[in-house]
């Protein structure tokens, strides 16, 4: 770990701007912006896939191969499942001494189109199971680096990628430099909202793309609980059940067969209950309008193979009203070992509480449960709406010019998120005008894509070698 990467620099409260500029500019000399373009292996890098295994190990043991299986794809799937091995990497890389709530796996595909509770489509940062306080450079690195992982599979040269990661972090740090001058009112209130995203695509997109976005616009406005209810149920005794997909959808029922259905039910209604009480007591009202239907354990996205995910069809004034929640299992960050421990002593909390935090609008039913499991081990959960409006980026679609946009506008988003927590002022004052950061993270990013791919080649290694069990191993 670098010399500066002991004590995060705070302003004394309610500082002047100008006294806050100045902790900015004085970060600089403690960690110039061009040492952030080195990454060097820190000669006691721990194995990455130990690192894997560890996490694997208080995952569902019969779910880790198809985690395996889905890192060992390609090289950006396995960086998307990789959080914890950049988490240690990072950790021995220069900081600023600043520090903003980190999304901890702010990768390109975390940020996508949501629905905001007055139902506009807009475009944040979606995923916040590492999320804790630490050096916001860290979520820009993890972004930039990202970048340059898709675009090696898209086969863009080495000048294209160069340039997305540029624009990106140009992109944030101009944003970081308008929300500066803000009142904390209006960076509260700042959002990007589908018209604006439209605009940003017309002006920076190619034909192509802006095609792309508006069908991802029309598709994500259907992508709600009642779309969910039409591919995820069936009837069943006159009544509509979720249908088993295994081992990707399991209802309960299967999983516990011993235990009596109204038994379970019972269960679950309990962990609604207890967890409507984290909501405001409006959402809470409406919560206790659904009565509960069925549940299954889904299987979810790369990073999150593994760890218990619940959902929840709940319905209304009939069988024809759904609402689909989902209960996803909270572990500890990947980032506590290298930035401390969350203050909140419920995982579940720390993950609602960044997501409120960082995101313009969050889901109106986002809220946390502890749950004693069926092994007797208790276990953090944070719940939230299976789908509502959302629509992810296809970076395999993407031509250069494409991917340039779409990293302009999650570089703003990420330092609008940045700047609702931390030091906005000094941070601007940090990144200053010139383009030394831009140019710092372009490198960095590169080297870490190499680092990226030899842990990659090393997971394909371990699954031919039999050290490690995939679902489908790699034939490449």
């Amino acid at each position: 770990m670098t010399e500066n990467a002991t004590t995060a620099m705070r302003a004394a409260p309610h500082a002047t701007p100008e006294q806050r500029a100045a902790l900015g500019k004085e970060a600089r000399r403690r960690s110039p912006r061009s040492s952030h373009a080195v990454y060097e292996q820190s000669p006691d890098r721990p194995d990455p896939l130990a690192i894997l295994e560890a996490q694997s190990a208080a995952r569902v043991p019969e779910l880790v191969p198809i985690r395996y299986g889905r890192m060992a794809e390609s090289p950006f799937r396995f960086y998307r499942g990789a959080a914890a091995i950049m988490a240690y990497d990072l950790a021995n890389t220069p900081r600023s001494g600043l520090t903003a709530q980190l999304c901890g796996d702010a990768h390109m595909l975390n940020f996508r189109l949501l629905a905001s509770p007055e139902r506009q489509l807009m475009f944040d940062i979606n995923d916040f199971d590492e999320t804790l306080p630490g050096p916001w450079e860290w979520d820009v690195k993890r972004l930039s680096a990202s970048l340059v992982i898709a675009g090696r599979a898209n086969g863009f040269d080495d000048a294209e990628r160069a340039r997305i990661v540029s624009s990106t972090v140009r992109s944030y740090r101009e944003a970081m430099i308008r929300f500066a001058d803000m009142s904390n009112l209006n960076v509260w209130y700042a959002k990007i909202d589908a018209d604006r995203l439209e605009a940003l695509a017309t002006a920076s997109s190619t034909k192509r793309g802006q095609k792309n976005l508006a069908r991802a616009m029309d598709k994500a406005r259907t992508r709600d609980s009642l779309q969910a209810f039409d591919r995820l149920t069936e009837t069943a005794d006159g009544r509509p059940r979720i249908a088993a997909d295994p081992p990707l959808l399991v209802p309960a029922a299967d999983l516990l067969p011993e235990v009596e259905r109204s038994a379970l039910e019972d269960q679950f209604r309990g962990l609604i209950e207890r967890y409507g009480r984290t909501l405001p007591s409006d959402r809470r009202f409406l919560l206790e309008g659904y009565r509960l239907g069925d549940v299954a354990r889904k299987v979810v996205g790369v990073g999150s193979v593994g760890t218990r995910c619940w959902i929840f069809l709940l319905l209304g004034r009939d069988d024809r009203d759904p609402l689909f929640l989902q209960a996803k299992e909270a572990d500890t960050s990947v980032l506590a070992a290298h930035v401390g421990a969350s203050q909140y002593p419920n995982q579940g909390e720390r993950v609602v509480s960044g997501q409120r935090l960082m995101q313009a609008a969050s889901d109106i039913f986002l809220g946390w449960e502890r749950v004693d499991g069926i092994d007797g081990k208790q276990r953090d959960f944070y719940v939230r709406q299976l789908r509502d409006w959302k629509g992810i980026a296809m970076p395999e679609r993407m031509q250069p010019k494409d991917m340039t946009a779409f990293g302009e506008v999650c570089g703003a988003t990420l330092a609008r998120a940045h700047a609702r927590s931390g030091d906005r002022i000094a941070m601007a004052a940090y990144l200053g005008r010139g383009d030394t950061f831009d140019r710092a993270l372009t490198t960095f990013a590169e080297s870490y894509a190499d680092q990226n791919e030899r842990d990659h080649q090393a997971l394909i290694d371990a699954v031919r070698a039999g050290r490690l069990p995939a679902e489908e191993p790699p034939t490449s």
